[in-house]
């Protein structure tokens, strides 16, 4: 049971980078063309906005849920 679920981890870990990058071939065509890097610095900003929302969310939850729990 557990090599097989090694083995799916595995193949999912391998497969995922091509996925991604097949994905966002009109943002790296944006990207290589621009000659400052302005654009690429706002994809990065953007991404990292659209990353932290998530986990700032789940961290507030999570709060709560101790908060709760201890008092």
């Amino acid at each position: 049971m557990k090599t097989r679920f090694f083995i799916v981890l595995l193949l999912v870990l391998v497969a995922l980078p091509q996925v991604a990058e097949a994905q966002c071939a009109m943002c790296r065509a944006v990207v290589e063309s621009e000659v400052d890097g302005s654009t690429a610095e706002g994809i990065n900003n953007g991404i990292v906005y659209l990353m932290a929302i998530p986990y700032i969310l789940v961290g507030v939850l999570f709060y709560f849920i101790y908060k709760r729990m201890r008092g």
